[in-house]
Formats: structure tokens, C-alpha cells, sequence
């Protein structure tokens, strides 16, 4: 009987155990999908200590729900670790300062309750929420002496789109991203999403996944969540954030594109140019790097370069 390799059983242990773990991941993903997510178990870091899941809750006249004051991150954890972590963090603080509030705890402090909270709740991999909120002291729109609240929440997300290699399908919003004059763009504020999410509902109702957002301009800007990009003759093009988030994975993909030799353009993008285009791809820390079969119609085929991107932002992201 032929006797194989010590190494080879090693690796084969290894693959199975990998491909055991991310099936893992997907399968407890999906079924969290169908858990409320204000009837769970686990813990919620509120204020600088740690809270049943259930018994985190604010007062119905807290000022960030009815005038929209708070910020927020979207982060994923891999293997452990919080993929650019501080680099959110610093972010929700910038947030925080645009919108006037003086946070009372610090990036260190908000980093170190994003790791406890992965190991109180025994994550590994897992999306990571932090966010700052105007309490509940006065209401109304002016609301000085407010506390500014702060909280971090993980949970197990999987791929924000399925089946990601085959696309997905965008509708045209008919809401627009606003002038920088109108809205705070480089805050991730809680009330900036309010059109996205009406968007993406539209969108969802015709059977499309997302929508294309343009700007006040009339330019291409994003998706309802997540920075677009399009592929023409080998170069990566994508519109300048000029009035929405400038995303870190947007950054972090645009890195590795040029790392790989791609040519990487940020310019103003029309709406009539999106049919010269061969791919088209979204990023977000929720989206990963997800490809866009369809815009309203228009279609692409998911190639070589959504492929590459893909994969080597995955690899990126749990080295």
C-alpha cells in the first residue's frame, strides 16, 4: 500500500479545515440574518462597560434618532484582527468633530473596547459598529449640553452580496449624493445614509440588489453604501469624492491596483459613459470588493481585473 506523505496529510488538514471554517462562517451568517437584532445574546459595550445585548437600549427622545446626530464605522474583523482599525477609528472621531460633538472617549479607548468586545462576544471574524450619539438631556434642534454617547457592537455578517464572482445588479437611484455646501460629506453620519436606504429599498422592490447613486451635479458618484468602480482597456477609473466618503477599502483597493501595475484614474464620470465600460466593481468594508454584472440595464461582464481585485484584497485582509 502506497504510504503518503507527513506533509501532505498536513496540508490536506489544512485546506479542509479552512474550507470547514469559511462554510462556517457563511452558514452561522445566513442564519443570524433571521435573529432580530435586538433579541440576541451576547454583550454590547456602552459607555465604557459591557451590557446584556438585550438591555442596550437609549430613551425614545434621544436627540440622535429624531435629528439624526450620529456618527458611525462599518468594520470586519479577520481572523481576529479588525482590518485598518485605527484608521476607523480616527475616522468616527473626525466624524464626531464635524458634527461638533467632543467625544469623552479616546481613539486608544475605542480601540481597545473593539478588541474586548470580539473576545466577550468570542469573535473571530465579525463586523465590527461603533458609533457616537447626542443623548438625551435636551430636545429639540439646538442641543449644547447633550452627552455625546458611544457604544461598539460585533456580530457575525457574511458576504453582504452573495455569490459575489457573479455579480450583482445596480437600479439608478433617483436620489442624489448633495453639494458639500448642503451636507457634511466627509462624516459618516448617521442622517447622510437616510436617501441610501430609501434607494436601496426602491431598488430591492424592482429586483436589483443596490443602486447607482449620481451627485447633485448629475455625475456618477457611488452605490448606497459602498465607492464604484469601472474598468476600460485595462485602466481602473473612478469618480473623485469630491461629495461623498472617500472609503477606506476604496483607498485600501486602489493600493493594491497599483501595487499589481493598474492604471488607477480618479475623474469625473458621466452617467452616458457607463456603457464604454467592460467591468464595473463596488467597495466597502460591509461589500468587500463585490463585482457589478448590470447598471439599469447596462451589462458587464465580471473579468480578469474584478477577479484579481477580489482575490487579492481577500488575501490582503487575512494575512
Amino acid at each position: 500500500m502506497l504510504e503518503r506523505p507527513q506533509g501532505a496529510i498536513v496540508s490536506n488538514l489544512t485546506d479542509f479545515y479552512l474550507i470547514s471554517t469559511n462554510w462556517l462562517h457563511l452558514i452561522l451568517g445566513v442564519l443570524m440574518d433571521f435573529v432580530p437584532y435586538d433579541d440576541r445574546d451576547g454583550w454590547i459595550w456602552m459607555d465604557g462597560h459591557f451590557v446584556p445585548w438585550r438591555e442596550a437600549k437609549v430613551h425614545i427622545l434621544t436627540h440622535g434618532l429624531h435629528y439624526g446626530s450620529c456618527v458611525f464605522e462599518g468594520e470586519r474583523a479577520y481572523n481576529g484582527k479588525i482590518f485598518e482599525s485605527r484608521k476607523h477609528t480616527q475616522r468616527l472621531m473626525r466624524s464626531a468633530e464635524i458634527l461638533g460633538m467632543t467625544p469623552r472617549f479616546s481613539v486608544d479607548e475605542i480601540e481597545d473596547a473593539k478588541k474586548e468586545a470580539m473576545a466577550k462576544n468570542g469573535f473571530e471574524d465579525c463586523y465590527v459598529r461603533p458609533l457616537m450619539w447626542r443623548g438625551s438631556e435636551m430636545m429639540g434642534v439646538s442641543a449644547q449640553q447633550n452627552t455625546i454617547r458611544a457604544a461598539v457592537a460585533v456580530w457575525h455578517w457574511g458576504n453582504y452580496f452573495a455569490d459575489k464572482m457573479s455579480g450583482i445588479r445596480l437600479a439608478n437611484a433617483k436620489w442624489r449624493r448633495p453639494d458639500p455646501l448642503t451636507a457634511p460629506h466627509e462624516a459618516k453620519a448617521a442622517g447622510l445614509y437616510m436617501i441610501c436606504t430609501d434607494s436601496k429599498h426602491v431598488a430591492e422592490a424592482q429586483g436589483y440588489n443596490d443602486a447607482m447613486m449620481l451627485d447633485y451635479r448629475g455625475h456618477v458618484a457611488e452605490a448606497t453604501g459602498a465607492n464604484i468602480f469601472f474598468v476600460q482597456d485595462g485602466a481602473i477609473h473612478t469618480p473623485t469624492p469630491d461629495c461623498f466618503l472617500n472609503g477606506i477599502t476604496r483607498q485600501t483597493v486602489m493600493g493594491i491596483a497599483r501595487e499589481k501595475g493598474y492604471e488607477v484614474v480618479e475623474r469625473t464620470i458621466m452617467p452616458d459613459e457607463i456603457g464604454n465600460f467592460t467591468e464595473c466593481f463596488i467597495t466597502g468594508s460591509a461589500a468587500e470588493v463585490t463585482p457589478v454584472k448590470e447598471i439599469a440595464g447596462t451589462m458587464y461582464q465580471p473579468g480578469r481585473i474584478c477577479e484579481d481585485l477580489v482575490t487579492s484584497y481577500e488575501a490582503l485582509v487575512r494575512a
